[in-house]
């Protein structure tokens, strides 16, 4: 239920006045009112009740089994204790109410929607048990010594009508059962039914099916799904956390760095996963509604290391302090951490792998890698390595058509002097020098070859006594190593 739900208790908040709008909606609802009515013997308490009702007079709503009350205000601001009683059903008629629904899974399915179809009423009635009150079934007792509904009684009954139409379970718990107990009861009668209609054919020969008109039923019964939500333009801003007085996070500091010594939350760590699981929820159900290319999938286990610095080059790079939480987390200094986020952002994780794993290829792969670096260089102006016999490409790796030969860095065609002054190695070439796990590089020239597990090749540049991703990679090791030496001589 909405409402603060005991067990066998339930106190629903008091509704705001209901000025131009009738008491009750749905049929159930009517129906309750109908009942008011035809059992008050005086149509001016009723009218009264209303108006009081519709002012907004009627406090929170307790309902029990047998019970519903309510403090309604007068006028003049007198209060009364109101109190509706309500004919429970008995133990037997429950048992009759709970078989019954229970063999219906539009039944069940309706009571679940919050929804009393009338079908459901009349196949309960039909052994006998009247769910809705009929007249007779409303008592009302009130602090201001009427013996019949009075005005404060009579709000309380409309107030109610409007509690039926937004939860029927009120009315079931008046009439002795909450909404948890009614429902394991139906659970336990269904189960039982299941059973007995399984003991029943299991000597029957084909399998148990559905009626027709049920299954009919349910079509009317069940709401129809909803359509998709919209992908959201952003993810939105992530909560606040600040809880100091003075704009501080709380912990003594405004950079999210922890005071409090040990122990506590860091609010701006919190509000970096918080954007960060917002922004990743928003790309999944772009993905899930065909709105971007679904993301390669990773199937490796999950991986700290990886994690902090996709966090640090995404959500966190605003905050200095949360990236040098991941930095030190992860075992990395500040410039460690600034090669890694760079090599994300250049590459996600396989440009991260890049950096910090050597790639052992195997050997037909790493003679494969060799011819092509070879062929690359030293094919003639206008030649494309896509030229290369598919056996000698890294595998996994594709023609390199992205990259026409007119769109390459000069120093491509053979002849001449290697560029940048590279030291050369026959026909223009620079030299390379195998260093092992899948990398190259070019003596003197502070340039690295990289092979990543995907077949394609990253540039390296050496900065400050440590090598460094210097671009996004290409499948052509040729583009690279020229667009490395090029920045040389360019410098």
């Amino acid at each position: 239920m909405n409402g603060t739900d005991h067990g066998d208790e339930a106190t629903f908040a008091a509704l705001p006045p209901a000025r131009g709008r009738g008491f009750a909606e749905t049929w159930w609802g009517l129906a309750w009112l109908r009942t008011l009515e035809d059992s008050a013997l005086d149509g001016r308490q009723l009218q009264q009740g209303r108006a009081r009702a519709r002012a907004g007079a009627v406090g929170a709503v307790t309902v029990r089994p047998g019970r519903i009350t309510a403090v309604v205000t007068d006028r003049d601001g007198t209060a009364h204790r109101a109190d509706v009683l309500v004919q429970e059903l008995s133990d037997g008629d429950w048992e009759r109410f709970a078989a019954t629904v229970a063999a219906c899974a539009g039944h069940v399915a309706a009571l679940l929607d919050r929804d009393v179809p009338p079908h459901l009423v009349e196949d309960v009635a039909a052994v006998g048990v009247d769910l809705l009150p009929g007249t007779g079934d409303l008592e009302a007792e009130c602090g201001c010594g009427a013996w019949d509904h009075c005005p404060h009684t009579a709000a309380l009954c409309y107030q109610v009508a409007r509690l039926l139409d937004r939860e029927p379970f009120v009315l079931l718990l008046a009439r002795g059962r909450g909404e948890r107990r009614l429902l394991a009861e139906l659970t336990a009668g269904g189960t039982a039914a299941a059973g007995a209609d399984a003991r029943a054919g299991a000597g029957a020969a084909g399998p148990a099916g559905v009626r027709a008109d049920e299954a009919f039923a349910m079509g009317g019964i069940l709401p129809a799904l909803p359509g998709p939500p919209p992908v959201p333009e952003d993810a939105g801003e992530p909560p606040s956390l600040v809880t100091g007085d003075d704009g501080t996070d709380g912990s003594g500091g405004t950079d999210g760095t922890d005071r409090t010594g040990g122990g506590a939350v860091d609010p701006a760590a919190l509000e970096v996963l918080a954007a960060d699981a917002a922004v990743r929820a928003r790309r999944m159900l772009a993905e899930a509604l065909g709105a971007v290319p679904a993301a390669p999938a990773d199937d490796g286990p999950p991986d700290v290391r990886r994690d902090a610095v996709r966090l640090a080059a995404t959500t966190a790079a605003a905050v200095p302090a949360v990236v040098a939480r991941l930095a030190a987390g992860t075992g990395r200094d500040a410039a460690d951490m600034a090669a890694a986020v760079r090599a994300w952002r250049l590459g996600g994780a396989a440009g991260l792998a890049v950096l910090e794993e050597e790639c052992t290829p195997a050997p037909d792969l790493l003679a494969r890698a060799e011819a092509l670096l070879a062929r690359a260089w030293d094919a003639p102006a206008g030649d494309d390595p896509a030229d290369v016999p598919a056996e000698d490409h890294p595998a996994g790796d594709g023609p390199a058509r992205d990259s026409p030969a007119g769109d390459r860095p000069a120093g491509r065609a053979g002849g001449g002097s290697a560029p940048g002054g590279a030291a050369g190695n026959g026909g223009g070439r620079p030299a390379l020098r195998p260093l092992g796990g899948g990398r190259w590089e070019v003596p003197g020239a502070g340039a690295q070859l990289r092979l990543g597990r995907d077949g394609r090749w990253w540039p390296y540049r050496r900065l400050d006594g440590r090598w460094t991703p210097a671009g996004p990679a290409d499948p052509d090791p040729g583009a690279v190593l020229a667009g490395l030496l090029e920045e040389d001589d360019l410098g």
